[in-house]
């Protein structure tokens, strides 16, 4: 009975819900319109003859039926076709391989991030406190990204009222980030990997006395060489990519100075939300970031470089990998073999705040992990047209069903009503999908982390897909770059909710 009643007091949350798409069934908006129009001009030629109507109707079929089948996560045949087309297209050319450094072809001989960050380069300000923040400038999309760490409070021993407290604030931090002004979208970056021991032997063996009892010094020395096997590194970023607005022709010094005037305000929610001690990352803490991404094995000597001299002095120019390799399942990349895995589907219900925690926790047999939650805020006036649109469509599907179909639609208006009325109450919409890329030692043990990630989505409901003939794409968004998926695409985001 206490068991029950415990159950009932412990805080669920959920009612996610994907936007409802405007058309016929799985057709889309632009399959309808196409299946109306093919409709009338088969009952036009109908009237000259059967053959005739045949012979326009066939295409109209052929065209229409791709775009009527869809996965699980709601890709049609267009959409898969165009991956496989674009990795063939890429491997023709080469654009699967990477050198860089003073003996490639690189201009400048210098180990320069690739792919989607081949066109970024690195500013950096300093905010009111006269503390330095590094910025990415994305100059194809004219977008400046800020990045901060963060040392989130742990959930052990934490009270259940306390918990909702952070998940009530964190939303109310997300909800805030729809009316910041140019912020195209924001994500939240959870590293995991295996403590090499390096901070720990700085700061214990530098302060032994030279008069400490050898039994003394001994057990000192025990617990720098054997509590890495036992302990794990973890590291949490949040990233904020704006776009400028006056495009090219804004001033990177006056960007510069805008976002310096809005850190403060961003790290003060941050740590009300439970994100504990939160900063903005420097130049060269950001380019060491993604240099042990793309090079694991570096992860030591950049820890014990910075711990005894207090700086790297690693530029975003040499942040890269000397070589890369993208297949069709991983991305191998100077020590590291890499494999990613985008979001499906959320976890149907409700769900309890430790629904990640599996995910997030360190694993071992990964030489590093990241979990990247990537956010896209909505403004108030498109919130408020989805929220209503979805309303609406839920209605409609719960009037013209029956039976078992009938009950799932009900559910459907429920939830509609309880978003709307959040909305309308001041709650932001926000659209969210989740990264998770998995990085081994060498090739041959991608098949383990394959299994390791079923594991792993066991225990959270969460359906997740491997980013096949994209690993590298992937791999970049799951960094702690301001790299934002949707906006890579060669098709406009509007055609393709359109499709």
């Amino acid at each position: 009975m206490s068991t029950a009643i415990d159950q009932i007091k412990t805080p669920t949350y959920g009612n996610w819900r994907r936007p409802r798409k405007a058309g016929l069934g799985s057709l889309g908006l632009i399959g309808t319109f196409g299946l109306f129009g093919g409709l009338v001009v088969v009952l036009l030629a109908s009237m000259i003859s059967l053959d005739a109507a045949v012979v326009v109707g066939l295409p109209f079929a052929l065209t229409l039926a791709p775009l009527a089948i869809r996965t699980q996560d709601g890709r049609n045949v267009f959409q898969m076709a165009g991956v496989r087309v674009g990795w063939l297209r890429r491997r023709s050319k080469r654009q699967h391989l990477y050198v860089s450094g003073p003996l490639s072809s690189r201009p400048g001989g210098r180990f320069r991030p690739p792919g989607l960050l081949s066109r970024v380069t690195m500013l950096e300000g300093r905010d009111p406190y006269d503390r330095p923040f590094g910025v990415l400038h994305h100059r194809n999309r004219h977008q400046y990204t800020i990045v901060l760490s963060c040392e989130p409070d742990g959930g052990s021993l934490v009270d259940p009222d306390q918990v909702d407290t952070w998940v009530a604030l964190w939303g109310e931090w997300l909800s805030r980030l729809a009316h910041e002004p140019g912020l195209r979208g924001a994500s939240v970056v959870v590293e995991t990997a295996p403590d090499p021991g390096t901070r720990l032997a700085t700061e214990v063996l530098g302060r032994l006395s030279p008069d400490a009892p050898p039994a003394a010094r001994a057990v000192m020395e025990e617990v720098v060489r054997s509590y890495p096997d036992a302990s794990s590194e973890m590291n949490t970023y949040l990233t904020l990519t704006y776009s400028a607005p006056g495009g090219a022709r804004r001033d990177d010094d006056t960007m510069l100075a805008d976002l310096a005037l809005r850190l403060q305000g961003i790290l003060n929610g941050l740590v009300a939300a439970g994100g504990g001690s939160a900063e903005p990352l420097s130049a060269e803490r950001i380019a060491e970031v993604v240099r042990v991404a793309y090079d694991p094995a570096a992860a030591a000597e950049v820890l014990d470089v910075r711990a005894r001299h207090g700086a790297t002095g690693l530029e975003w120019e040499d942040a890269g990998p000397a070589a890369a390799v993208e297949s069709v399942t991983s991305y191998q990349h100077d020590s590291g073999v890499s494999r990613s895995w985008l979001l499906t589907m959320a976890p149907r219900g409700v769900v309890r705040s430790g629904i990640l925690r599996s995910i997030l926790d360190p694993t071992a047999g990964v030489r590093r992990k990241r979990v990247a939650l990537v956010y896209r805020p909505i403004d108030p006036a498109t919130s408020a047209r989805i929220v209503e649109s979805d309303r609406r469509s839920a209605q409609f599907m719960a009037n013209s069903t029956k039976g078992l179909v009938r009950a799932r639609a009900v559910a459907e208006i429920q939830a509609a009503e309880q978003t709307a009325a959040e909305e309308a109450s001041g709650a932001g919409l926000v659209e969210f999908s989740m990264l998770v890329t998995l990085t081994v030692d060498s090739a041959a043990e991608v098949r383990d982390a394959n299994v390791t990630m079923r594991n792993l989505l066991g225990a959270t409901r969460i359906a997740m897909r491997p980013a096949d003939r994209m690993q590298a794409a992937a791999f970049t968004c799951a960094l702690p770059v301001g790299i934002l998926p949707w906006e890579q695409s060669i098709v406009p985001q509007d055609l393709q909710e359109a499709l």
